[in-house]
Parts: structure tokens; sequence; C-alpha cells
């Protein structure tokens, strides 16, 4: 019998919206998915207990396959069983290719047909990141959902430019997706639990703002054959129009048999406009980060916790907000904690906005399946630009 990887299965549609099932290893996950960040093996200030927590009910997360190979490092982390046992999270994860991280220290880093040569950002030290490595490094941690290598180019890079980086990266598709085929043959897989499983695999595409490149990405992704289909190199400088544009040309004509998955967007309006356009997931730091720097997204738009006036609010951040940290905590409180340094403050908001962020997904699903998508897209859009009062 084949081993299973990903199972892949779309319940509703509305236009290009699709509410699917993503069946893995570890358990299905409702789509349109948003998965937080946890960069280092872990989510930043949120324990793993709160992520399974019922306000929150993460189902997928995101590992990233540089900081982690830096350190631990993949020996240690395969010694212990790969990262889910590592870090003790029992859920499905991700980790993307460690490329993105690479590709931004454009100033330590030597780029060939071979990989990427660079300095690591904690220590200084020589290394070397190559598709071939790059699947050794997410086998040995076990991920159920590995990403292909690929070259991140800058969002308003010339075509020249992003013709170069395209034709790498389906070079690099191509050597992913046959080292990952041998490792899974050869058992190098530590998240393993046990025969008729295996990781599964996404192709990227690339090409910057071009949509000829766009497509031609695509097409050429494809003919590698891959479990899903990524859209990289968005939201990395170019202006929101454009973005939401290669989404809306590029999206429709990823295979509707397989996930598709934007790569690091975006903010709460971006994940509706995005799932309006035919995106099934989505990561990015921003719940987690814009918490730890005093700011909570609401129903009502953006709130920065740090205004004096909050100084003697009693509301919660969101009114309409049913997370822990609004059914106990006031404005007020919360201004305190942050304006006093106090850890809990940043932790506290980091919490409601990913609360914010899923409760927004739950609610895109069930307007997907129910046909009332298209109004709560116009409701929630007027909604978070009405202004926080």
């Amino acid at each position: 019998m084949a081993e299973e990887a990903l199972g892949w299965e779309v319940l509703a549609q509305e236009g290009e919206a699709r509410a699917g099932l993503l069946r893995t290893r570890r358990g299905a996950v409702e789509t349109p998915v948003f998965m937080p960040v946890g960069t280092l093996g872990s989510v930043k200030g949120v324990r793993f207990e709160e992520l399974e927590a019922e306000d929150l009910d993460a189902r997928i997360i995101l590992g990233n396959t540089y900081h982690l190979w830096l350190r631990p490092g993949p020996e240690v982390i395969r010694e212990l069983g790969g990262l889910h046992r590592f870090v003790g999270w029992r859920r499905a994860m991700l980790t993307d290719s460690g490329g993105f991280q690479v590709f931004s220290l454009s100033h330590m880093r030597r780029l060939s047909e071979a990989g990427v040569e660079f300095r690591a950002h904690t220590d200084g030290r020589l290394c070397f990141l190559s598709p071939e490595v790059s699947m050794e490094v997410q086998a040995a941690l076990g991920s159920d959902i590995v990403m292909a290598f690929d070259e991140c180019p800058p969002g308003q890079a010339s075509h020249e430019i992003a013709r170069t980086s395209l034709e790498l990266t389906a070079r690099w598709a191509r050597r992913s997706r046959t080292r990952f085929d041998e490792l899974q043959r050869e058992g190098f897989d530590a998240g393993r639990e046990g025969p008729g499983t295996r990781q599964s695999i996404f192709g990227i595409v690339q090409g910057a703002t071009h949509l000829d490149l766009r497509r031609e990405s695509l097409e050429r992704t494809v003919e590698v054959g891959f479990d899903g289909y990524a859209i990289g190199g968005l939201s990395v400088g170019e202006e929101k129009p454009v973005m939401y544009d290669v989404v809306e040309h590029v999206a429709p004509l990823m295979p509707s048999t397989r996930p598709r998955y934007l790569m690091g967007v975006g903010t709460p309006e971006d994940l509706v406009e995005c799932v309006a356009r035919g995106v099934d997931m989505f990561d990015c730091v921003i719940p987690t980060r814009n918490g730890r720097n005093g700011q909570a997204f609401t129903s009502r738009g953006r709130l920065n916790i740090k205004n004096a006036t909050w100084t003697t609010d009693t509301r919660p951040l969101d009114e309409a907000c049913g997370c822990a940290v609004c059914r106990r905590h006031t404005r007020a409180y919360l201004r305190h904690l942050y304006l006093a340094g106090e850890m809990l403050g940043a932790v506290l908001l980091s919490h409601h906005n990913l609360a914010f962020f899923l409760d927004t997904m739950r609610r895109v699903r069930q307007a997907i399946r129910s046909g009332e998508f298209t109004r709560f897209r116009r409701e929630f859009l007027e909604g978070i630009n009405s202004g926080v009062g």
C-alpha cells in the first residue's frame, strides 16, 4: 500500500474562496487556516497549552528551518525524536526551507548553483545551505509539511533579476523533490510514528511582481509535482495592491486539487482579501510581534495600548472578542502592564492577537460554508476600518 502523505478536500466554495479539509498525519486541519509562527520551536510568549485551548485551538503551527538548524541543530533534535517530541507539540507542523532567512542576509551570503554560503547571524560561522541540506534538516526535524528550497528575490526585483531567480528556483525545486523522496524511502523522517505515513512537500512559486514569470514559475513547479503549492516572495516590500494583484492572478491557476499557501502574509485584512482570491493557508509573525510592541488587533481596527486614552478604560481590548484575555482584563490594566515593562503585558497582547487571527479564520470558514462570504468580507473590512473608540 502506498504511503499516505496529505489528504485535501474542498468542502465548499464561494467565488474563488474555498473551505476545505487538510488531513495530515497528526490530525485534520480546517481551511482557510492561519498558522502561528514558532520560529525557534516556540510561538513567542504563548504556551502550547494555550495554543491548544478552546479560544485559540491552533491545529497547525510553523517552525523555522534556518533558526533550528543553527541551534540547537538537527542532530540534537533528531536524537531527541524530532521537533514535535523536542518541543512537546502534538498537532501538525509545517517547516519553511530556510531560504527566506538566508536571502535576507544579502550582505553576508554568496549564491551559486550549488546553494548558498553565508555567515550565521548567531556566531558568524560559515554555513552552507542547499536544496539537499534543507531537505535533510527538515527530515531531521520531522515536520509534517516540508517546503522546497527556493530563492526569494526582492519585491521590486527587475524582470531580469526575477527571471534568473525563477530559473534557479525551478532547478532547486527538482533537486528538493529528488532528495526529499530519497530521504522518505530511506526512513530519515524523524517525525514518523509508524508505517503508512510520510512527510509531505510543497513547492514554491516565485517571480516577484511579474505576472508572466509567476505563471511560468507555477507551470514549472507543477511539472515537478508536489503535495501542495505556495506563493512565495510577497509582502517583501511591494505595495499592497500589487501583492493582491499577483495573488489574484496566480492563486486561481494553482491546482484546484491541492492546498494553496501564501507565505508570510499578513494582516487580518490581507487574510480575508487573499481567501477571496483563492488562498487556503497563511502564516505571519505579526500577531505576536505586534503584541510585543503594544499593538492589539480588534474588530474595529488596531489599538495602541500605550495611548493615554486607555489609562482608566475598563473595557476589554475588543468588546466583540471572547478570548481569555478579553474575558478577564481591561485596557487600563494591559496599558499599565505594558508601560511598566511587565512581560505579562506582551504575553496577553500576543494571546489576544492570535485569538483574533484564528477566530477570523473560523468565521471565514463558516461564512464560505454558509454561502455568506461576500457579505462577511464586506462587513469585516468595514469594521476594521471604522476606528477603535
